[in-house]
């Protein structure tokens, strides 16, 4: 590496702000927020709104969207239209 031309690279702890969970990695990111972490050390905490632990797609809690349901709706509502008007 070059030096002198790459961000900080250090541990970072990101929490999950709707669950708690949290974990340590690696980032360039940095927080005036720190954590003390389960080895005993301070690192800076980042905190984020989603994560795998509340993904929908990790959870399994996802839900189906009835596009169907609302493309028939926006028709009833709005009549079908051409796209050229006269």
């Amino acid at each position: 590496m070059k030096p002198g031309i790459h961000p900080d690279y250090h541990p970072v702890v990101f929490q999950d702000s709707s669950t708690g969970d949290a974990f340590l990695t690696r980032s360039t990111a940095t927080s005036d927020r720190t954590i003390t972490w389960h080895d005993g050390n301070t690192y800076p905490l980042i905190i984020v709104d989603v994560s795998a632990a509340s993904h929908p797609f990790w959870t399994g809690a996802g839900r189906i969207v009835d596009t169907a349901g609302q493309v028939e709706k926006f028709r009833r509502r709005y009549g079908a239209r051409s796209s050229k008007e006269d």
